[in-house]
């Protein structure tokens, strides 16, 4: 998908465009190539930049090529919205180049850039391209940040359930949040990297008002790599003391079946061997016989039970 967006030098608000003009984005989502080939036309960018920026596992990383600089970063992408968020991350590529173009490629539509289409980004300007780019930035890393909040609540609401039942559904569940939480402190750490990168100034020129934005955005990104660690930590503690708790159980009911057996066992000895075929004396001749041997039978029963209890096998 091609849209082409401009930032009004009147209005100072930013509309979609029909052409692809000088100061303009273009946004590139899942771009056919014939698409592709009228930006390359027209901007005359490397094709390739823009070809990388379509695989689902590019790396975020700053590389220059002919006019243009692209600025790889991930971003995160919700993928499940039901019982529990489920988050991946996909690369976003922002191509600034040498002749006014900003373009940004995305193999996956980007819900990040919804806010600068919307006006909802304060003093976002098409023309300020670097000021852009970092723009872009620093809501990702905000945007890093509302969603851990998510999946913290997502496991708080997950613990709740375990602590009333501790089936297998539930604990996929926390292993399927546990995931989202491996991909952001690995796209969090690449997406640092480049930050670093770019404050030094070296890359593209920065303005006063753009570094302090730049700090800002390095500083939320590591805020979002600390809370990812801890959120991580807590979910694997959460996951590791369920499971334990599901083995101990398990092992409970098994001591209480083999103390039960073994109290079980000595009516049923006491029965098979008066069952043979052999004398039993003058036992026999009494009239409560059968009545005698079940109630020494359950007497030897309950103490075998009151020491197994005793033992804390029962």
């Amino acid at each position: 998908m091609l849209k082409i967006y401009k930032t009004s030098t009147v209005e100072k608000k930013t509309k979609k465009i029909k052409k692809i003009t000088i100061d303009s984005w273009i946004e590139l989502s899942s771009p056919t190539t014939d698409e592709i080939d009228k930006v390359v036309e027209k901007t005359k960018v490397d094709k390739d930049l823009i070809l990388k920026m379509l695989d689902d596992e590019e790396l975020p990383r700053v590389e220059q090529s002919g006019n243009a600089t692209l600025v790889v970063i991930d971003t995160p992408y919700l993928e499940q919205k039901e019982d529990s968020h489920i988050y991946k991350t996909y690369p976003l590529g922002i191509i600034i180049t040498d002749n006014n173009y900003v373009i940004t490629v995305s193999p996956k539509k980007v819900s990040i850039l919804n806010e600068f289409k919307q006006n909802k980004v304060k003093e976002f300007r098409t023309a300020k391209k670097v000021r852009f780019l970092i723009q872009i930035l620093l809501r990702t890393s905000n945007y890093y940040l509302r969603a851990l909040k998510q999946v913290n609540k997502d496991i708080e609401k997950k613990e709740k359930v375990l602590k009333k039942s501790t089936e297998n559904k539930d604990l996929i569940d926390l292993l399927e949040i546990e995931k989202t939480l491996v991909y952001f402190i690995t796209s969090l750490k690449a997406n640092d990297l480049v930050l670093e990168k770019l404050s030094k100034g070296t890359i593209f020129p920065l303005y006063e008002g753009d570094k302090d934005l730049l700090e800002d955005a390095i500083i939320e990104n590591k805020q979002a790599i600390e809370m990812s660690g801890i959120y991580r930590d807590i979910l694997s503690s959460i996951t590791d003391t369920y499971a334990t708790i599901v083995s101990n159980n398990l092992n409970i009911v098994m001591k209480f079946l083999a103390g039960a057996t073994i109290v079980l066992s000595i009516p049923t000895m006491i029965s098979s061997f008066l069952g043979m075929n052999i004398p039993l004396g003058d036992i026999s001749k009494y009239p409560q016989a059968f009545i005698l041997i079940i109630g020494i039978s359950s007497i030897l029963s309950i103490i075998i039970a009151l020491i197994l209890k005793k033992k804390n096998m029962l």
